[in-house]
């Protein structure tokens, strides 16, 4: 019964790749996917075709407030406490070139 027990836990977990995303993209998954695969809210690029200079820029665009379209706002409180080396990890766990 353990073993079934424990094969159940870590099935789940290896199914919710979320668990394992940078802590500083946690609170992306909901709208952008734990892989960054989704359109988020119907109106976003999708992060995984980005590049990393490129995804990069456009945190630090939403930071400065110079970068987004209509989630703009939304988007600028998202990443309002990010580090360079934070928007960095993201890309790299995403495997952006």
């Amino acid at each position: 019964m353990k073993i079934k027990l424990v094969s159940l836990i870590l099935a789940s977990i290896a199914l919710n790749s979320s668990l394992f995303a940078e802590p500083s993209f946690q609170k992306c998954v909901a709208c952008h996917g734990a892989n960054g695969e989704k359109v988020a809210l119907g109106k976003s690029k999708i992060i995984k075709d980005m590049t990393k200079a490129d995804f990069v820029a456009a945190l630090k665009g939403y930071q400065a407030g110079t970068y987004g379209g209509p989630m703009k706002g939304v988007m600028a409180g998202q990443v309002k406490g990010l580090t360079d080396a934070q928007m960095e990890a993201q890309a790299t766990f995403l495997g952006l070139k």
